[in-house]
């Protein structure tokens, strides 16, 4: 599993022109999903996100979860952070899981989230074509993997 993760200002995601999610402050997460990725992942991924000192303490110092600002998380999935680019001029996307298991394991991310941890989740909407509006804070943007490849 594959995340983007940025610290944002505001973003929204939208589907033909509708809003399917908003969120002031806090976190926009971009979400990819192999083909191995099961529970293991998600509850190592959603933790590491949730917990993730990215905001500002009085100081000025990255110290701080969004748990501890109170901020909001509006995750958006993308089977395209699995694209591999190394060979030739056409991204190849094996290692994405198909739509099926990545829309159960999207699902079980989402509840892992809602069910562990008192914020505001937000959505884009699966397998869409979207449109992901933000203002990144910072810019302070982080590419996380539960496998650890990187």
């Amino acid at each position: 599993m594959r995340a983007v993760v940025q610290r944002v200002e505001e973003a929204k995601v939208k589907v033909n022109e509708e809003v399917t999610g908003k969120i002031k402050q806090g976190l926009l997460l971009l979400l990819g999903i192999s083909n191995d990725d099961d529970i293991k992942d998600i509850k190592w991924l959603a933790d590491k996100i949730m917990n993730l000192r990215i905001f500002e303490d009085k100081d000025g110092k990255m110290n701080l979860s969004l748990l501890e600002t109170g901020g909001e998380l509006l995750i958006v999935s993308q089977f395209t952070l699995y694209g591999d680019c190394r060979k030739g001029r056409r991204p190849s996307f094996t290692e994405s899981a198909p739509p099926e298991k990545a829309n159960e394991i999207y699902l079980q991310f989402l509840d892992y989230v809602k069910s562990n941890y008192n914020i505001n989740l937000q959505t884009g909407k699966f397998q869409t074509e979207m449109k992901v509006h933000l203002i990144n804070d910072g810019p302070v943007t982080f590419i996380l993997e539960s496998k650890k490849t990187f």
